[in-house]
């Protein structure tokens, strides 16, 4: 094994560890990177705007300074999801209309993380405007499920998914309104977490109060994604929803050693089907805290209203975010954003105002439940990979989904109650293909996703932190088109 070969196995909280002893320099990091990503990249389809240039002058930057001084993240390379700008490199939020855009400004995450020590070097794939939990777009193709190339990495953020599962990143930038840090991540076998809305600041440019969509970290172990949460956390004035950074480090959470006393397990929230060997597999995972002497009881908070409730606001919110495209470029956008939108628009103010007491009700239940549970877990995707020319998963049990957005329920519930959420590798299916389990927890209560995440990481001994080599299939045809709804 040579050098770089050896570095791309690390753990990122390793590398960071040989960033500020200076055994490592983030030039290292970078020409490992590069030839990595030359030699996987073309297969999968993860990384599709590279910026090393940029990346090694901010590398040189950071070399001037003290090896203390620079950063949290020390000059850890960090790919950025191609719906958040980076200034002078191409974003084209994976839409025909802003293929040739390149901003002026970075949003405030991605500023927040160069301050921390992070080196910009990739934007990552995502479908356009990260709508349908399946990374495709008329840009630049479909992003392959690495441990299947013929099927789907899931999404919004499946670029950024591959990347790690293939060793193209140590860490990974990422969004997430329905699933997006959760889908690729139980879908490609990595770690995907959605924090507690404004834990991370983000730049708000067409809506001051969306707390549906939210930034967040992946990776490939607990302890890295808890690094990179650190690097994004904290108040910023641009946000008015973020929060200060809480007194006790994420890492330092994640290592705490914390074991909650008593759990919930569901597999299904009490809202949608799910597969049986998704639902067996997760079950499994779970039972392995109750051998390790934790309360292990199969309840779930009442979600009743969430597909009407999530079904209103994501409209909302899709209408005023791209209402403006309709009307002249109506025919570059996919036909499930055009059904979103124009869903939007056509919805009234009593519509609104029952989604929102909807989603107030839920929250209430929730954090009442939380009183008595430590921890909620549950599948954090109702099936496995599908192939990656269906549009998105149609059916699921003998259930078949009225729109776009109902496969993805046992996610877009744990949104709408702000709770933080993560995606944990658990095991695979008998033909080899990963689950994730969804680890939920109350509002503001990262500590303890983080700490019984890492809990049962150890306990599954997956060995997410070594990269996998794509297993190449042939693509079938691509499926076709419109959503129902």
């Amino acid at each position: 094994m040579d050098a770089a070969d050896e570095l791309i196995g690390l753990s990122a909280v390793a590398v960071v560890e040989r960033l500020r002893s200076g055994e490592t320099t983030p030039h290292d990091l970078l020409d490992a990177l590069e030839a990595r990503i030359g030699s996987v990249d073309r297969h999968v389809n993860a990384l599709p705007t590279l910026c090393f240039d940029r990346a090694r002058a901010r590398a040189d930057a950071l070399a001037k300074k003290p090896l203390g001084e620079r950063g949290l993240l020390a000059g850890m390379p960090v790919p950025i999801k191609d719906l958040t700008n980076v200034a002078g490199v191409r974003t084209t939020f994976g839409s025909p209309i802003f293929a040739d855009f390149v901003p002026d400004a970075s949003d405030v995450l991605v500023e927040r993380l160069e301050a921390a020590g992070a080196v910009v070097y990739a934007k990552s794939n995502t479908p356009e405007f990260g709508a349908g939990a399946n990374t495709f777009n008329e840009v630049f193709g479909s992003t392959l499920n690495p441990y299947r190339t013929s099927h789907s990495a899931a999404g919004s953020s499946g670029g950024a998914a591959v990347a790690l599962a293939t060793g193209m990143a140590w860490l990974a930038h990422g969004s997430d309104m329905g699933g997006s840090l959760r889908n690729p991540a139980s879908f490609c076998g990595i770690v995907g977490m959605r924090p507690t809305p404004g834990r991370v600041a983000q730049s708000r440019a067409l809506c001051v109060d969306n707390t549906l969509s939210v930034q967040g970290p992946m990776a490939r172990t607990v302890e890295d994604l808890a690094l990179l949460l650190d690097a994004m956390a904290g108040e910023d004035r641009r946000d008015p929803l973020s929060k200060p950074c809480p007194l006790q480090s994420f890492l330092a959470a994640a290592r705490s050693g914390w074991k909650p006393a008593r759990v919930a397990y569901s597999p299904d929230l009490g809202i949608t089907p799910v597969d049986r060997e998704v639902a067996a597999i997760t079950r499994r995972a779970a039972s392995l805290l109750a051998d390790a002497g934790v309360r292990v009881e199969e309840v779930h908070p009442d979600l009743a209203e969430a597909h009407e409730c999530f079904q209103v606001l994501r409209a909302q919110a899709f209408a005023v975010s791209y209402a403006q495209h309709l009307g002249i470029n109506r025919d570059k956008l996919k036909p499930e954003i055009v059904w979103n939108v124009e869903k939007g628009l056509r919805l009234t103010t009593a519509d609104i105002v029952r989604a929102e007491h909807q989603r107030a009700a839920m929250l209430a239940r929730s954090v009442k439940f939380f009183e008595t549970y430590d921890l909620l877990l549950c599948p954090a995707t109702i099936v496995t990979p599908f192939p990656v020319g269906e549009r998105y998963c149609k059916s699921c049990n003998g259930v078949t989904f009225e729109t776009y957005i109902d496969w993805l329920a046992i996610a877009y519930a744990t949104t709408l109650v702000c709770s933080p959420a993560l995606s944990l590798p658990c095991g695979f299916t008998e033909d080899g293909l990963p689950v994730g389990l969804q680890v939920v927890a109350a509002p503001n209560d990262e500590a303890s996703v983080l700490a019984g995440a890492r809990l049962l990481e150890a306990m599954l001994g997956l060995r997410t932190v070594r990269p996998i080599e794509p297993r190449a299939e042939p693509i079938p045809a691509a499926a076709g088109a419109a959503p129902a709804g």
